[in-house]
């Protein structure tokens, strides 16, 4: 309790970050960016009660024409096409890492066909509406939010409370059994050169959460490589 000029105020605890992550959304197309924004503004304030279970696409919804998303690139099986969407999952996945910072407990998360290049393989969080999810539990004992923004190329989303962690959670990605992408040529080779695909490494990846002394497996996850494919005209 605060007195001021003889008036009694009641001292409302202090907000602070518990978790927080950023990823960057240079080199994503227009409708890319969009999407994700779109999904942050839909998280943005959420309130997420002590012990209750938060999902990504209860909370955000279709990712539909009709909720105000456009067609952008997304990754099928290796090939770029576009969808509705596309560009969502980096909220997804950004959201993923604040949580994991916060001491969430996962209970739904999927990993990409193919490693993005948004973020250190298995630590991305693909989601599709309605079945594939984010999905997590508050497991404190005080209310959480999810706020976040877009500052320039910079995606951001944090996990705020009026509680403080005794310790806050570190999250290591070790990456092992590196396997380098296939090349393959279309045409003959004396035409003018265009990359169809840039191709991508794939690997074996384990992420472990350290809280205090305590070690938490968190998942393990292996990416094929993607063929970086020529054709040239």
């Amino acid at each position: 309790m605060l007195a001021i000029g003889g008036v009694a105020f009641q001292q409302l605890p202090r907000e602070r970050e518990i978790g927080s992550y950023c990823t960057s959304l240079n080199g994503r197309t227009i409708s890319q960016r969009h999407n994700a924004y779109l999904s942050l503004l839909r998280l943005k304030g959420d309130i997420i009660p002590p012990g209750s279970l938060f999902s990504f696409n209860e909370r955000v919804g279709s990712f539909s024409r009709d909720e105000g998303y456009r067609k952008a690139p997304v990754s099928y099986n290796g090939q770029l096409i576009s969808d509705w969407g596309g560009g969502v999952c980096q909220t997804s996945t950004t959201l993923y890492n604040a949580v994991l910072l916060a001491g969430m407990k996962i209970i739904e998360r999927h990993r990409h066909r193919f490693a993005p290049s948004y973020i250190t393989p298995g630590r991305d969080a693909a989601v599709a509406f309605s079945n594939i999810d984010l999905r997590f539990v508050n497991p404190y004992d005080f209310p959480v939010r999810i706020e976040g923004d877009l500052v320039g190329d910079d995606l951001r989303l944090s996990i705020v409370a009026s509680h403080d962690l005794p310790v806050r959670p570190q999250v290591v990605a070790r990456i092992d059994q590196v396997s380098a992408p296939q090349e393959f040529d279309l045409g003959a080779q004396h035409g003018r050169a265009r990359v169809r695909n840039t191709g991508k490494i794939g690997c074996h990846v384990t992420v472990l959460r350290f809280t205090g002394g305590r070690e938490e497996l968190i998942s393990t996850d292996t990416y094929p490589p993607m063929a970086r494919v020529v054709q040239y005209r």
